[in-house]
């Protein structure tokens, strides 16, 4: 993968990375919302990023495969499981990335690790996804023992053909991101830097019987997101977490 690099907006790091997997069955769904919105519950020492004066949250699941640290091979029952998370936009440094509200998943060793290696907010949420001809049907379940609770229960599929966002487009800036920001809960930053090929988005559909992942942030999203994308996989590598100073001027 590492030779495929053309479309990233910056190189991948030079060190090695530190551990692989693979994303199936994706759903972006993405909602406009005001920046003030976000602004109070995105950390003061990170770049609110928008486009167009626009800020975005995105809602997305799916389900992992191949979880595992380099040179580890993976193990079924540990490196396989869904996961679904609520995220929105940031830049520093002139990278744009992406911070994560939550991070729900039914892998207890995931929650740990994230949580002690990234300092990213992993819940233990009950999970299932199934397939119903084209259809993808997703739920999410977390319970007030393992965080604020939070549901989420649809289904969704691809309507059309893959196609590649071109740069400057609206799914471009919300897809093509290779790195991920994180906080120690007090100033400091962290960057995790990613890398995989370009996204093999798909126009979807979805329906969505009960969205509550936005609700504990305090949040009341429409019922209907803004934009819809699918992709059906996409190999990714991660490194271990650098330290970022912050920005002068958050905005």
């Amino acid at each position: 993968m590492l030779s495929d690099v053309e479309h990233r907006p910056y190189p991948p790091p030079s060190t090695s990375w530190a551990g692989q997997m693979v994303w199936h069955d994706l759903l972006f769904a993405h909602w406009a919302v005001p920046p003030e919105s976000l602004r109070r519950i995105v950390p003061p020492s990170l770049v609110l990023d928008t486009h167009e004066g626009r800020a975005y949250v995105t809602v997305t699941p799916f389900h992992m495969s191949g979880v595992r640290p380099r040179a580890v091979p993976a193990v079924p029952w540990l490196s396989t499981f869904p996961e679904l998370n609520v995220r929105t936009y940031v830049t520093m440094g002139g990278r744009p990335g992406v911070y994560f509200f939550s991070l729900d998943v039914t892998s207890l060793p995931a929650v740990l690790g994230a949580r002690t290696l990234f300092s990213l907010p992993y819940f233990l949420a009950q999970m299932s996804v199934t397939h119903e001809g084209s259809w993808v049907h997703y739920s999410s379940h977390r319970s007030r023992w393992h965080g604020v609770p939070a549901h989420f229960v649809g289904r969704y599929r691809p309507t059309g053909g893959v196609f590649y966002a071109a740069p400057g487009s609206l799914e471009y800036w919300l897809v093509e991101r290779y790195c991920l920001y994180t906080t120690d809960g007090r100033d400091q930053v962290y960057r995790v830097e990613i890398h995989h090929p370009p996204w093999p988005l798909q126009p979807a559909e979805a329906v969505l019987f009960r969205n509550t992942m936005a609700v504990p942030l305090g949040l009341d999203l429409p019922e209907q997101p803004t934009h819809l994308h699918y992709a059906q996989r996409l190999e990714v590598l991660f490194w271990l977490p650098t330290r970022v100073e912050p920005e002068v001027k958050p905005v």
